[in-house]
């Protein structure tokens, strides 16, 4: 991560950490540079960066001040970096069901902005909220740009090993929803019934740089799964 983006999440952490409600005013850039030990240019790159994630707001003339706390157990579609930080409050686990790597497809190559043939790491995972399932997720991953990922790797949060392990800057994200019915191969997967509605989101997750590196089909669990959006 970036130096901002590291101090963003401390300031994240201290407005959770502490309860902060919505409306507290947050020290002035000056005040949290002398804090964190940082440039003030520092500071307002982090504080655009919490903006963006929806995590404060800033008025004109008047400071910066921490917006509403999403309600517990939504999941937030504006985050880019996985809904673990969304459920922090909540035991998120995984089972691989699937991990294999495989050339790139037409569709999938369309979809990654790569290659046909490209080298791609393809995992297929149940996700779980305390225990409960959650999502069934198809993902896939480019190995020019995530050079080794593994089993167990995929069994904890893959964003958390990016961002930590590889020190991949994510950027930003497109996702398209609908939703469908399942068939009896999913219903089966998600201890669900044939013909239950489900929430299919079609991920497309870029680097700060532009280049997208993963591609993701979810299918959510009508019972175990809620959202919001913030504008």
């Amino acid at each position: 991560m970036l130096k901002y983006q590291i101090i963003a999440n401390e300031i994240e952490n201290n407005i959770y950490s502490n309860d902060l409600p919505q409306g507290t005013k947050l020290p002035t850039v000056e005040a949290l540079a002398s804090e964190y030990k940082v440039s003030k240019s520092t500071i307002v790159k982090a504080i655009e960066y919490l903006v963006a994630r929806k995590i404060v707001y800033q008025l004109q003339g008047s400071g910066i001040f921490v917006r509403r706390r999403n309600r517990t157990g939504y999941i937030n579609l504006n985050v880019t970096q996985g809904f673990t930080t969304s459920l922090k409050e909540f035991n998120i686990t995984s089972k691989v069901l699937d991990f294999n790597l495989i050339k790139a497809d037409k569709e999938i190559a369309e979809l990654l902005e790569c290659d046909i043939n490209d080298d791609i790491y393809l995992i297929k995972r149940l996700r779980y909220i305390d225990e409960e399932i959650m999502c069934y997720e198809e993902a896939y991953y480019k190995k020019s740009i995530v050079p080794y990922l593994n089993k167990e790797i995929a069994t904890g949060s893959i964003f958390e090993y990016l961002q930590t392990a590889l020190n991949l800057n994510l950027g930003f994200s497109d996702r398209y929803l609908h939703l469908e019915k399942l068939d009896d191969n999913l219903a089966n997967l998600l201890n669900l019934s044939p013909n239950d509605p489900a929430m299919v989101v079609l991920e497309q997750i870029y680097l700060s740089s532009g280049i997208c590196f993963n591609v993701s089909k979810l299918v959510y669990n009508y019972k175990n799964t809620r959202f919001f959006l913030q504008s």
